[in-house]
């Protein structure tokens, strides 16, 4: 995220989300639990709704959503 830009217009979100995956881009199960992760990005995407739209119910449904996608 940091290596994107995103982090300076979104304050503390690269930060937030750096450590969630290795160097190779694949998401580091043993330091994080996928679940916690998503329920993370739900709040950080509330923020960001809020930001962009003044409405963080532009995002409601996004852990279900992922859950429900990634469960099989």
């Amino acid at each position: 995220m940091g290596q994107l830009g995103l982090g300076r217009q979104f304050g503390g979100l690269a930060p937030r989300l750096d450590g969630a995956f290795r160097a190779d881009g694949v998401f580091a199960h043993d330091r994080l639990r996928f679940f916690d992760f998503v329920d993370d990005v739900e709040e950080l995407l509330e923020e960001v709704a809020w930001q962009e739209w003044g409405n963080k119910e532009a995002v409601d449904g996004f852990e279900e959503y992922v859950m429900w996608h990634y469960s099989g």
